[in-house]
């Protein structure tokens, strides 16, 4: 394969990875709401130490162990906040945005 050959399968890949972030962001919203009608907190600690072994179990590289947890880290940061605004009203979800998400505005 040539690299326009290659460009297009990361094309593809990308349009797969948006789709499986969707469908994992529209699972986040439902926990959230979940979340919202027994009390739960948003940020659960425990949960998220299992989702990195779990995708560490599942890697056979290239990318490194260290790398796959930096990505998933980013990945949960973001799906905590979908939670967040199931659970908070956006008048208060406003006064919490980071300073990434003020960047990214």
């Amino acid at each position: 394969m040539d690299i326009t050959d290659w460009r297009k399968k990361i094309d593809e890949i990308d349009r797969r990875l948006v789709e499986l972030l969707s469908e994992r962001a529209r699972a986040a919203q439902e926990i959230g709401r979940l979340k919202r009608h027994t009390s739960l907190p948003i940020y659960e600690p425990d949960r998220e130490g299992t989702v990195f072994e779990n995708v560490r179990r599942v890697n056979q590289g290239p990318l490194p162990d260290r790398e796959l947890t930096r990505i998933y880290e980013r990945i949960m940061d973001v799906m905590r906040n979908i939670q967040k605004e199931e659970i908070t009203p956006p008048a208060e979800a406003a006064k919490t945005l980071t300073e990434l998400d003020s960047e990214m505005e």
